[in-house]
Order: structure tokens, then sequence, then C-alpha cells
């Protein structure tokens, strides 16, 4: 059985983590300016990026639902 998740709960997924990360990025990251922000930002774009990825390789993106 194939158990996952459709083009819309993908999209929603991915507006949900631009949206933390925006938000993440000006308290902690890049967008702080400061020394720490280098480090924090790093972290913060690496962890982005791999959930990202976990959900665009994990959507059918054909199937059109939640």
């Amino acid at each position: 059985m194939d158990d996952r998740p459709g083009c819309l709960s993908g999209l929603l997924k991915l507006f949900l983590i631009d949206a933390i990360f925006d938000f993440l990025q000006e308290k902690f990251g890049y967008g702080r300016g400061g020394c720490c922000g280098c480090g924090c930002g790093t972290l913060l774009l690496i962890l982005s990026c791999l959930l990202t990825l976990s959900v665009l390789f994990g959507t059918d993106w054909f199937k059109l639902s939640f």
C-alpha cells in the first residue's frame, strides 16, 4: 500500500518550512547580523534543506489529496 501524501499536503509543508525558516533566520540566523548568526544560519540552512528534500522526495505529486 502506498501511503505517501498528495501534492496539496506537500505544498503546505513546503510553505510551512519556508515560513519557519524565514522567522528563524531573522531571530537567530543570517538576518541577525552577529558572529553567532553565521554558525546558526548555516545550521538552519542545512536543516531546512534536509526537510525540503524529504518533502520533495516523499510526496506523490500526481495525487490531488491530503
